[in-house]
């Protein structure tokens, strides 16, 4: 076989990495490591950038810039990677072959990690009367909207499962309370979230009771197993018929698998199911990692992430011409965001066939320290650098 700098590698394996999330990131950054200029890696995203998941929730209340956590993918300089911004038209995981805007992709091994896609129009009334805060884009837009917020009944709403990043909702509540107060209209507004749920995080108990305790204390009104079915002017419906009124909605939309993914035959009740210990596919040569999977863990990036080091774990193999006994264990790292500056952390596995265990540290503002080392590891380790460029 073949060597590069003292590696030994197949010269003949084209690795084509579907999305540039935490897994996507991830996975091309560990091949890069181990091969170099010996990888043949494409990684494909229809963005020209990449926004962490709690980077939203700080643009949209006023605590940084949207510019100072974009993290742009021009920016990616790894031996053997090359970035594509371009859209997925089509999935051929039999040929292993990627029809894009930007033209085809033939693959030896394929890697699907285009995440979850949101539907506000599946919810009737969320698009007119309400809002989306789930996405980059309409996080962004929303802060104006909380700028010119005069006071009144908050609803943050879930209104379907499974759904991205499961303590946001509740860290949402939490951050407009502190939002409201700062600005002198806490007195004049109502809180409240509302959850298909019967507790905030159901995988971790003590984390539920924590945050039950917080809206407590802070005056959230809490509204379990409930779903909202539909937006009127003024009003969500539930379920059964009931209303909670609102002059603002916030809103977690229906999630669903992208399209393309829907349309390649990979999925099978909605999403795509692989191996929860390998992260393979039915189909050979495919993998898939992160929220696109019903793999059995949340739907949040950390996840995502220690997915895709199995699954390079086992394309290095391929490439070199081995095997890997490496298995995907479902451990996971969650921030919550408490308000006041504090931030908790859940330890929590999620092992096949076994309910999850975990541990939980109480919000600190140790633990908000820690976060934001969290985040800039992973952008030093992604992106090659400390900071996000303003401006």
């Amino acid at each position: 076989m073949p060597t590069r700098c003292g590696v030994p590698y197949h010269p003949a394996v084209r690795v084509v990495v579907l999305g540039a999330g935490f897994g996507g990131l991830e996975l091309t950054t560990l091949l890069s490591e181990q091969f170099g200029d010996g990888a043949d890696i494409v990684l494909i995203d229809r963005s020209d950038g990449f926004v962490f998941g709690f980077s939203k929730l700080d643009v949209m209340f006023g605590r940084t810039v949207p510019d100072a956590v974009h993290h742009a993918y021009r920016d990616i300089v790894k031996p053997g990677v090359r970035f594509v911004q371009a859209t997925v038209t089509a999935i051929d995981p039999v040929a292993k072959r990627v029809e894009t805007d930007a033209g085809p992709f033939d693959a030896d091994v394929l890697v699907v990690a285009l995440g979850a896609d949101l539907d506000p129009g599946a919810t009737p009334g969320l698009v007119e009367w309400g809002h989306d805060f789930y996405t980059e884009e309409s996080a962004f837009a929303l802060r104006p909207v909380l700028e010119g917020f005069t006071g009144g009944r908050v609803v943050v709403a879930v209104t379907s499962t499974p759904f991205k990043c499961p303590p946001a909702p509740s860290e949402t509540a939490l951050l407009m309370h502190d939002y409201l107060a700062e600005r002198g209209l806490r007195d004049r507004s109502e809180v409240s979230l509302v959850m298909p749920l019967p507790v905030p995080i159901p995988p971790s108990p003590a984390a539920s009771e924590a945050l039950l305790s917080a809206f407590a204390e802070r005056g959230i009104a809490w509204h379990p197993n409930r779903t909202v079915t539909e937006l009127r002017q003024g009003a969500a419906v539930f379920a059964d018929g009931s209303e909670i009124p609102f002059e603002l909605f916030l809103g977690v939309p229906r999630h669903r698998v992208p399209h393309v993914v829907a349309e390649s035959g990979m999925t099978v009740d909605g999403w795509v199911p692989v191996n929860p210990l390998t992260l393979e596919t039915s189909y050979p040569g495919v993998f898939a990692v992160g929220d696109v999977t019903s793999v059995g863990t949340p739907k949040a990036g950390v996840f995502s992430e220690g997915q895709a080091v199995v699954a390079a774990d086992r394309i290095a193999s391929i490439i070199r011409g081995g095997t890997s006994s490496v298995e995907y264990d479902g451990r996971g790292i969650c921030y919550l965001e408490f308000g006041n500056h504090e931030v908790a952390r859940v330890n929590v596995t999620f092992a096949a066939g076994k309910p999850p265990v975990g541990t939980y540290d109480a919000p600190s503002v140790a633990l908000a320290a820690d976060k934001e080392k969290f985040g800039a590891s992973r952008i030093h380790r992604w992106f090659g650098r400390d900071t996000a460029p303003v401006g």
